[in-house]
């Protein structure tokens, strides 16, 4: 007779033998970190490892060895963010560290969305830690979620329905006419939030920015009063802490005045620049974000938490819950039992099935403290200050934006060339040294000009990194002009 229990189960044959595969894969895991800072930056997926991917599934299921096989193929193959030259973007660099705790919630498999548990202790724990540090009041809110664009529909979502007065939540929002504010500088997840949320892109202005990519504070008073003038209903501004184009943070006080004097939602993006706040460099650029009623930012940036990890801070607990929170007979709170623990992650965002994220970050913080991670993003901040002195005194180089943060916009420069050849020719040596995987900056515009854009938010980035980019643009250049048909 067939023992269908055993046929349909999913656990090891062979726990010995598993434990010898597994032991073998961290063992590869901890030799690509241990070897971060060597080989290539990033490489191209070969056709041969799509074609195992692909084939993996169509002949499934495999056997541990043929698993493994490809397991250990796709390996080299990352976005390369974990190599002290990826300097492109704004990724966070993770730790080996990261590893244990991913471990510990594999075994756990909690699902955080609710119910009396460990994981819903270690979130609250980190909730008040994060609410400590902008300087919150302990009855504010916070959830871990996968990052700072979530966040941003989580604290859009709290802002518009108390601007509605929760109305919404039920009957809709055709007709409300509300709209918000953020500099032409802040990142695109503000106006996809808006979209998400009902409100539609255009119900955010942008407003302009002064000579260093701040808000200009003039520019949005006069926007507010010219919406209220037409009919319509502001009723949130979005300062950002750490544009993406050039790292710049606004004058967070000054909105936070405004905010106040028009009765209005004060939201941060902070994705990677409010973790600044542990940093002696960075916290005085900060000052008034204690003032915020809500802050969206990315442990996987700049405090190094492996992927993802975002979290979103409300202050006022009562609104957060009230714009979320539903609790249908199957989700019915106790006051003792499983369904106890209350209230539930899930009456603070959309998901009720969430992964134990908080394990990583309450782990990450625990291991290295608030001092240890501020150090790393004060030596960050020298470093781009020393890229930025490297590019002011080499001649074939022009920096585009002041460094504020974590960001250096510059480009190279030759004679002759039209504003549209410069540009081509920065884009080239750009993706060339992502080719030749020597680095991988990115690109941006700056003021109308293609940059090229260095973000340091690496732990593992060295000042010899920097010098090695720039001989390294020097040397693509000419071959980047002839390519152009410049040289």
């Amino acid at each position: 007779m067939t023992d269908l229990n055993a046929k349909a189960s999913l656990e090891p044959e062979d726990w010995t033998a598993f434990r010898r595969r597994a032991h073998e894969t961290l063992d590869r895991a901890l030799d690509k970190l241990e070897q971060a800072g060597t080989g290539r930056v990033w490489t191209p997926v070969p056709e041969s490892v799509d074609a195992q991917i692909e084939k993996a599934l169509s002949a499934s299921p495999l056997g541990a060895d043929a698993v493994n096989d490809v397991l250990r193929s796709i390996l080299p193959y990352g976005v390369g963010n974990t190599h002290p030259r990826f300097l492109g973007w704004v990724h966070g660099s993770g730790t080996p560290f990261g590893l244990l705790p991913a471990m510990i919630e594999a075994a756990i498999n909690a699902n955080c969305g609710g119910r009396d548990h460990v994981g819903l202790r270690v979130e609250r724990a980190l909730s008040d830690w994060v609410a400590q540090q902008f300087g919150f009041p302990k009855t504010a809110s916070g959830l871990v979620v996968t990052g700072t664009s979530m966040a941003t529909v989580v604290a859009m979502k709290v802002a518009r329905d108390a601007a509605l007065g929760f109305a919404s939540r039920e009957a809709g929002v055709d007709g409300s006419k509300l709209v918000a504010y953020s500099s032409a500088e802040a990142h695109a997840c503000n106006a996809r939030a808006l979209d998400i949320l009902g409100l539609g892109t255009s119900a955010l202005r942008k407003v302009p920015v002064n000579d260093a990519f701040q808000m200009d504070l003039s520019a949005l008073k006069a926007a507010i009063a010219e919406d209220r003038a037409a009919g319509l209903v502001p009723f949130a501004i979005i300062g950002t802490a750490g544009t993406v184009n050039t790292g710049a943070i606004d004058e967070l006080s000054g909105i936070a005045d405004i905010a106040e004097a028009e009765g209005l939602w004060f939201h941060i993006d902070g994705a990677f620049a409010a973790s600044g706040i542990l940093s002696e460099d960075v916290a005085p650029k900060l000052r008034g974000i204690e003032r915020a009623d809500s802050i969206a930012f990315d442990f996987h940036k700049w405090l190094h938490v492996n992927y993802d990890a975002g979290f979103v801070l409300v202050r006022n607990e009562a609104l957060h819950r009230q714009a979320f929170s539903t609790r249908p007979d199957y989700l019915k709170a106790t006051e003792r039992g499983l369904a106890a623990g209350n209230p539930w992650p899930v009456e603070y965002g959309p998901e009720l099935s969430r992964g134990f994220r908080a394990l990583k970050i309450w782990a990450h913080i625990a291991e290295f403290g608030p001092e240890r991670l501020g150090a790393a993003i004060s030596d960050n901040c020298q470093l781009v200050r020393t890229l930025a002195d490297l590019v002011d005194a080499t001649a074939s180089f022009e920096r585009l934006a002041t460094v504020e943060t974590s960001i250096c916009c510059f480009r190279y420069v030759a004679d002759g060339l039209s504003a549209g050849d410069l540009d081509a020719l920065n884009e080239e040596i750009v993706i060339r040294l992502q080719e030749t995987g020597v680095a991988a900056p990115s690109t941006t515009r700056v003021n109308g000009k293609l940059a090229i854009r260095v973000n340091i938010t690496n732990h593992r980035t060295r000042e010899s990194d920097l010098h090695l980019l720039l001989d390294a643009i020097k040397a693509l250049a000419p071959e980047a002009l002839e390519k152009l048909g410049k040289a």
